[in-house]
């Protein structure tokens, strides 16, 4: 029986400093990336990466962009120590790329990571110690002056060693469990590591803040953050970092609002990989941010091939509803949603508008080679008239008229019905042709001349069944005068309603297409038929013909029932 008197909050409230960052709206530029997930992401799987799984898994970091690779813990294991060699021994490591090691503040592993270095041109020695009350108290079981030492003895080691090799290397401390520490106390470890470490504008300091295990709302976290920012030391030499984890569920927005109370760099993964229920995932942070109109100075825009890669390499499934990443994030079943996106699709065009506010999609699909045709308008049987219409549009050139959308909308419910399933673009243009372009049955007609006197007179040849005749019958146009000639060969009782023609932009040659509806004087149904040709009189025969036969099909089965 759950009981939540057992739990108590974890989390130290952070001194007033005014919440300037709640006065902020919106992030304005890109914090600098680093990804984790050779090191964070490799270790939380249940298989993790072999070498040359995470060789190539670092490529496709470098292709998408980050500068900053935090590639494993050289001393945890021989692969990690292994890989960090490869990548240098092969110079796989592109000169504008650095890449990050971890260590815990302890001498052994510190000086079994420097080896690991050795010949490294840019590197990030990330060094780290638990802070954290719960941790001081059950774990360490030291003071906090005890656990403040082994932060100072743990960077003056990172100094030592890297004096000794000549090189100049940069350097990370992270306070793990930040978010169950106190802000005041981590302040004081956090200035004790900048002593020792004395940045300059040419050699600054990462300070990084893990929300290692989320305790607090957001707005908690921000405000550690902006009391930290506020009062580092050397606080202009000083790269100020997150690392936030997602236990709450809440890692996006505790690195949006960190990144507003003052940070400047968030070390990640792609997709949220990472211990317990992952780390921050920054596919969405940077796309978040270029839904705003902000560079995220990433390139994701092959977005299908990334997940492919990613799914590949770790073994991982990206969640249909991942944003932007997941394959149904784009996709409108809705009937609703999906005629607010035809109509704002079309505003768009005749607006003539780079501005990107389409209803329901806050990011362009296409600029991550996502399609709107697989992706966005998703044809079931909840699906509307717009979402088909928008198909039959984008795809294939069609502009239905509105009722003619609402026909094989319903004509498209009821075959998703009965087949259980989505409806692809090819299926529901099939569909179209079959039930309002190709229905030649009860009635044909294979032959049609004109001559003019006292307006139009049409002659058809006409068949009914093995019977065949010529009938002829004036109108006050080329279609009235067939329409006339149909009604007088087989007493047929119907109204021309609607005709509407348009070319047929998608396609290779200069068709046009005509749309017909006529009304039944029996029920008044209104009845829709089309037709494809290069001249448009043989069109609109041929859609007031599959209207016409659509109506007597119609009403012989409901006679017939």
């Amino acid at each position: 029986m759950m009981n939540s008197q057992k739990y108590t909050r974890q989390f130290f409230k952070a001194p007033d400093t005014g919440h300037r960052w709640a006065d902020k709206t919106y992030i304005d530029h890109a914090p600098v990336w680093c990804s984790v997930d050779l090191r964070d992401g490799n270790q939380a799987l249940v298989v993790p990466m072999d070498m040359e799984t995470k060789l190539k898994f670092f490529q496709l970091q470098v292709k998408i962009g980050f500068k900053e690779i935090e590639v494993g813990f050289p001393a945890a294991s021989e692969t990690e120590y292994d890989f960090l060699r490869a990548l240098i021994e092969r110079n796989m490591i592109p000169d504008d790329v650095t890449v990050q090691v971890l260590t815990q503040a302890r001498e052994h592993i510190i000086r079994k990571t420097f080896e690991a270095l050795k010949g490294c041109k840019n590197a990030i020695v990330h060094v780290y110690n638990s802070t954290s009350k719960a941790q001081r108290d059950q774990v360490f079981r030291k003071s906090k002056e005890e656990i403040k030492q082994i932060a100072v003895e743990g960077a003056k080691l990172l100094q030592n060693l890297t004096d000794e090799a000549g090189e100049k290397y940069r350097f990370e401390y992270s306070p793990e469990s930040f978010t169950g520490t106190e802000p005041e106390y981590a302040l004081e470890v956090c200035n004790a590591v900048l002593d020792v470490w004395k940045p300059t504008p040419d050699r600054k300091a990462i300070i990084n803040l893990p929300s290692t295990v989320q305790l607090s709302v957001p707005s908690v976290y921000a405000d550690q953050v902006e009391y930290i920012s506020d009062n580092l030391k050397y606080r202009e030499n000083v790269v100020l970092s997150l690392h936030p984890h997602n236990d709450r569920g809440t890692g996006v927005a505790d690195a949006e609002l960190g990144e507003l109370a003052g940070a400047d760099r968030i070390e990640g993964t792609i997709f949220g990989n990472g211990e317990r229920t992952g780390n921050v995932d920054i596919v969405t942070l940077a796309l978040n941010m270029y839904s705003q109109g902000v560079d995220p100075k990433l390139h994701l825009d092959d977005m299908p091939d990334i997940v492919d890669k990613y799914q590949d390499y770790t073994g991982m499934t990206v969640n249909p509803r991942t944003p932007y990443g997941g394959s149904l994030v784009f996709a409108a079943f809705s009937g609703s949603h999906q005629d607010a996106i035809s109509k704002g699709m079309h505003y768009r065009k005749e607006q003539n508008t780079d501005l990107w506010t389409v209803p329901y999609l806050p990011i362009d699909p296409t600029d991550i080679s996502r399609s709107y045709d697989a992706d966005v308008i998703r044809i079931n049987s909840q699906s509307g008239r717009g979402g088909i219409g928008f198909i039959l549009e984008h795809d294939f050139g069609l502009r239905l008229p509105k009722a003619l959308a609402s026909a094989i909308r319903d004509e498209v419910k009821l075959e998703s019905e009965h087949q259980h399933k989505e409806l692809t673009p090819n299926e529901i243009f099939d569909l179209f042709i079959d039930r309002f372009e190709d229905v030649r049955k009860p009635y044909g007609i294979s032959h049609v001349t004109f001559r003019q006197h006292n307006g139009i007179i049409a002659t058809i040849t006409t068949q009914f069944g093995n019977r065949s005749a010529e009938i002829t019958a004036s109108g006050n146009g080329r279609l009235n005068a067939v329409s006339n000639a149909l009604k007088k060969a087989y007493g047929l009782e119907y109204d021309l309603d609607t005709y509407e023609e348009h070319a047929l932009e998608k396609s290779s040659s200069s068709r046009a297409i005509a749309y017909v509806g006529v009304r039944s004087r029996k029920s008044g149904v209104l009845y829709w038929g089309a037709g494809v040709d290069v001249d448009i009189i043989r069109a609109s025969v041929s859609a007031l013909l599959t209207a016409v036969n659509n109506m007597v099909n119609a009403e012989d089965t409901a006679l017939s029932e």
